[in-house]
């Protein structure tokens, strides 16, 4: 059975969807942008501020909603405004996923929800 995972910890969905949701020990995390949750307001700063708040405050905070850990991230899937901040949102990135992160693709997109520079997406999982 499919559960809803949902904190104020993270920013409220903007649309018709939910910030995760829970099935057979996996867990589908929508997108992030950088959104504090606390203020409602985006995050001003370039794409190493937008990039920490998305991973380590938004997706983490959904992840810990569901009893997971970012341990437990399998795949991401990320989107860049500008491939030219590659470099910067890897560095960011790889502080959060230890010495074995998750999958992932990269893909640079024209727009992204309020103009965000970063959105990141998470699939978690847990062994039985």
């Amino acid at each position: 059975m499919k559960k809803l995972i949902s904190t104020d910890k993270a920013p409220a969905a903007i649309g018709p969807y939910s910030q995760a949701i829970q099935f057979s020990g996996l867990l589908f995390v929508s997108g992030q942008i950088a959104i504090d949750p606390k203020t409602g307001e985006f995050v001003e700063g370039g794409i190493e501020a937008q990039t920490e708040q998305v991973v380590l405050e938004n997706l983490k905070a959904i992840i810990e909603e569901a009893g997971m850990t970012l341990k437990n991230v399998l795949k991401c899937s990320c989107f860049l405004k500008n491939m030219e901040d590659f470099v910067t949102f890897n560095s960011v990135y790889e502080r959060y996923f230890g010495e074995i992160p998750p999958a992932r693709e990269t893909i640079e997109v024209a727009r992204l929800p309020k103009d965000a520079m970063v959105e990141v997406s998470a699939i978690c999982g847990v062994e039985k």
